[in-house]
């Protein structure tokens, strides 16, 4: 089997929410202005999301994720001080904690009007933002054949990215609630399996031809092949509020990615599972972030994520070395240490709470805390 050796590029979208400075809330106002300076200066690196209270940036091509991580970091820099000018700041979560759907406004654009048409009720609870993860593999079937085996480690990248534990000013009892929301769109979750590039690209056109969908972007899945670049594209993890965390989470994907190419190389391929039982660790992902384990279906039980953690820091050691991100991966420790962005708003609740604060309080705190974690240690 003949296919080019990938270029293992790299590339990071996150999407912010912006938010009043002094109250922590969401914003509500026109984001012409602050859009207009964001893209004056940085580009198109910078664009407007479904909703006008949203701000995505996108990092170029990258070689590595050391040189994604100082981009990164520009441009939350930037986006926070040109936010400064109008009392806005950015958070990195993928929930707001107390922001109301029903007072958001979609921005004003023919695509955003018509998938609005299209979504209907569906798509005005969409105050979620993710961070997408795009590894360069130029090969067509080989970009399949990966996404096809990457699935079985989607949960536990969600696992080490949650960020979205509030709703509404409430907790859900979800470290993940974004997907919650998302998954009412069709075309979304686990992406299906498919034996070549041919196959899938058969399925896509099927869809297109009818009229369902206008092109492959509409296809929302958790990784799916990039239709504008020759990129596998990871989209299941929540936007991390600490930048050094989105990092370590690229890299993984990154190394991941390597690891099972390179067993390609030696005539040995990852298990493949049914979405019926990666679907299980996903919910598991959601519900409890790393707190109670994901199954290992080779082993047939639940295992411990610190015990899941070092066994892929120890699988992917060669390829962290190749791909010059051993720091990043091991620092993936850090995360479960300290616990994701869920658990540590969860913490700031706690104590506002017992502080004496009401929910509504104890959230602004929360909201306070998200605009400057985002931020810290650019």
């Amino acid at each position: 089997m003949s296919f080019s050796h990938p270029s293992w590029t790299i590339g990071i979208e996150e999407e912010y929410l912006m938010v009043d400075r002094d109250s922590g809330e969401l914003a509500t106002q026109s984001m012409e202005g602050v859009m207009a300076a964001c893209q004056k200066e940085l580009k198109d690196l910078v664009r407007p999301e479904f909703l006008q209270s949203q701000i995505e940036v996108a990092t170029d091509v990258c070689q590595d994720v050391k040189e994604a991580r100082k981009q990164l970091a520009w441009l939350r820099q930037k986006i926070n001080d040109i936010g400064k000018d109008y009392n806005l700041a950015p958070i990195a979560a993928s929930t707001h904690p107390m922001a109301e759907w029903d007072q958001q406004e979609h921005t004003d654009a023919e695509r955003y009007h018509s998938f609005a048409n299209d979504m209907q009720a569906v798509v005005r609870r969409l105050i979620i933002s993710g961070m997408h993860v795009h590894v360069g593999i130029d090969d067509d079937d080989l970009r399949i054949d990966l996404m096809n085996q990457v699935s079985y480690f989607l949960p536990h990248l969600l696992a080490l990215s949650t960020s979205s534990a509030f709703w509404r000013g409430r907790d859900t009892g979800l470290k993940c609630y974004r997907l919650s929301v998302f998954d009412e769109l069709p075309r979304t979750g686990l992406p299906e399996l498919f034996e070549s590039y041919s196959e899938y690209k058969k399925h896509v056109d099927a869809l297109i031809n009818v009229g369902v969908i206008k092109d492959a972007t509409m296809l929302w899945w958790d990784v799916r092949p990039a239709v504008k670049f020759p990129t596998l594209e990871m989209r299941i993890t929540d936007i991390c509020t600490t930048l050094d965390d989105a990092i370590s989470i690229a890299a993984l994907f990154q190394c991941l990615l390597r690891m099972l190419y390179r067993l390609r190389r030696s005539n040995q391929r990852w298990r493949t599972y049914r979405n019926m039982l990666i679907n299980e660790n996903r919910w598991r992902a959601q519900r409890y972030g790393l707190d109670e384990g994901l199954v290992d279906f080779g082993k047939s039980q639940c295992v411990a994520f610190e015990d899941l953690l070092e066994e892929l820091i120890t699988m992917l050691n060669e390829d962290a070395q190749a791909l010059n991100c051993t720091d990043e991966i091991k620092s993936l420790r850090t995360i479960l240490k300290r616990g994701t962005s869920s658990h540590r708003q969860l913490e700031i609740f706690s104590k506002a709470k017992e502080n004496g604060a009401d929910d509504l309080e104890a959230c602004r705190t929360v909201s306070k805390w998200l605009m400057e974690e985002t931020v810290k240690g650019l």
